[in-house]
């Protein structure tokens, strides 16, 4: 599970069948700061609630199309989460 920004909507004028009321978006990686890194891709919707400008939670592969009720989804990135708040803990490294 990877964070992303939503930065984008896409509009298709023909989809999958499977793809009939999934929304896809446009997201930015960020790293552990929440800062952008690396290329934009597109993600499927699974909360179906994630709009531009909010931190999402992604997940690839196999299991972004087990992230929708319905099977045979023909995804590779799936929104399946939106980000409230997040803080992350720095650990510091002993020396021995």
């Amino acid at each position: 599970m990877k964070f992303g920004k939503v930065i984008g909507t896409v509009v298709s004028t023909q989809k999958d069948t499977n793809l009939i009321g999934v929304t896809l978006l446009v997201i930015q990686p960020l790293d552990r700061d929440l800062t952008p890194k690396g290329s934009p891709y597109i993600a499927a919707d699974a909360t179906g609630q994630a709009g531009p400008g909010q931190i999402v939670t992604v997940v690839f592969s196999a299991d972004a199309t087990q992230a929708f009720p319905q099977r045979r989804i023909p995804v590779d990135a799936s929104i399946v989460g939106i980000v409230d708040e997040c803080t992350a803990a720095r650990l510091s490294q002993g020396t021995g």
